[in-house]
């Protein structure tokens, strides 16, 4: 999926009209099966670009052609189905905590199934051959039929990025994938997670925190500072000065940061209800 953002605004709901934009003007060109990584400090508005693509929030000014398609002029159903061609991977994944693995990595699925075939996977997942061919990629195979509050966090945001991969989206919206993994564990993720996007055409954009594996990983890297865009750059052309200037009053998030520790099993995160 190929997209577009032409001057894009984008304010949240429930800031108040004070508040500054949390995007500004944003213009931005995606082409078909591109990757592209997007660094920038806390605040900058990384999350929000991707909650933008995935039309889950409205530009208040400008325009988001997805595909060529203005997504907020399309009817209500023609916008599902659109959204049925998106994944969204937020950095905590909702992954209900009684749940099989097998179940929440078939759930990527279930914009593209009928009622009836998404009612009967959650009793007998019917293509558990596609899950664990999803949870290897990232060598979780072997929690296929645990439950989810058995996982350890950087188990559970592997079946989250497991997830994605088994959807069949075309534009693939990944935030902060890497932050509950070691370096070789977000190594071997950030490979399988881009050379699976490669295999099946799909378009690749991911917030990250690690900077230094934005510029191994992505040809491409966008910087965020502010809600507005600094630069736009193949990652070669990525220097250490460009760098400072889009982290400074923030240098420390630049520092390498301590592995986080070793994989335990941890309390279930609530997991967010959203209604559209």
């Amino acid at each position: 999926m190929k997209l577009r953002l032409t001057n894009a605004t984008v304010r949240h709901p429930a800031a108040r009209t004070s508040a500054p934009a949390a995007l500004r003007g944003l213009g931005l060109a995606v082409a078909q099966g591109e990757q592209v990584a997007v660094i920038g400090p806390s605040g900058a508005g990384k999350t929000t670009l991707l909650h933008l693509l995935a039309c889950a929030q409205r530009p208040a000014a400008g325009s988001l052609q997805l595909d060529d398609t203005d997504p907020w002029a399309l009817p209500r159903g023609a916008l599902e189905r659109l959204r049925g061609r998106l994944f969204l991977a937020p950095q905590v994944p909702p992954l209900p905590p009684r749940q099989r693995v097998v179940t929440a990595v078939l759930a990527g699925r279930l914009p593209h199934e009928s009622l009836w075939a998404s009612v009967r996977s959650l009793v007998l997942p019917t293509d558990t051959a596609l899950a664990e061919h999803a949870l290897a990629r990232f060598d979780v195979a072997d929690k296929l039929f645990d439950r989810v509050d058995r996982l350890s966090g950087g188990e559970r945001q592997r079946v989250g990025l497991a997830r994605a991969l088994a959807s069949q989206a075309s534009l693939l919206l990944v935030d902060e994938p890497l932050s509950a993994l070691d370096p070789a564990r977000a190594q071997q993720a950030l490979a399988s997670l881009t050379q699976a996007a490669r295999e099946r055409g799909a378009t690749l954009i991911a917030t990250l925190h690690q900077v230094d594996m934005a510029l191994r990983h992505f040809p491409r890297v966008i910087g965020l500072r502010g809600g507005a865009l600094a630069f736009d750059l193949p990652s070669a052309q990525v220097t250490p000065a460009l760098l400072h200037q889009l982290y400074a009053q923030h240098l420390e998030e630049l520092a390498p940061t301590a592995p986080p520790a070793p994989d335990a099993p941890v309390a279930a995160a609530p997991v967010p209800m959203q209604c559209r």
